[in-house]
C-alpha cells in the first residue's frame, strides 16, 4: 500500500494507494467519508478518487510525488 498526503494551499488530504492485479484503486478522504478511484494506471485512479473534491483537485495532483509512483 502506498500513503499519499497531497495537500493545496488550505488543507491536505489523505490518499492510499494499492495495485491489485495490474489494476490500481485509490481511496481519498472526503469530509463525507472516503472516496474509491479505479484505473489502469496509479495517476489515474487517484484522479477518480479525488474527484469530489471538485475545481481543487488540479491543485491536489500538483503535489503528487510522480517519481514514487513510477
Amino acid at each position: 500500500m502506498i500513503w499519499l498526503r497531497l495537500h493545496c494551499s488550505t488543507f491536505w488530504v489523505d490518499v492510499r494507494l494499492r495495485e491489485i492485479n495490474g489494476r490500481w484503486i485509490a481511496s481519498a478522504d472526503t469530509p463525507g467519508g472516503p472516496s474509491l478511484g479505479l484505473g489502469k494506471g496509479a495517476i489515474e485512479a487517484v484522479e477518480h478518487a479525488l474527484e469530489p473534491f471538485g475545481a481543487i483537485v488540479d491543485e491536489l495532483l500538483a503535489s503528487l510525488p510522480r517519481a514514487a509512483l513510477t
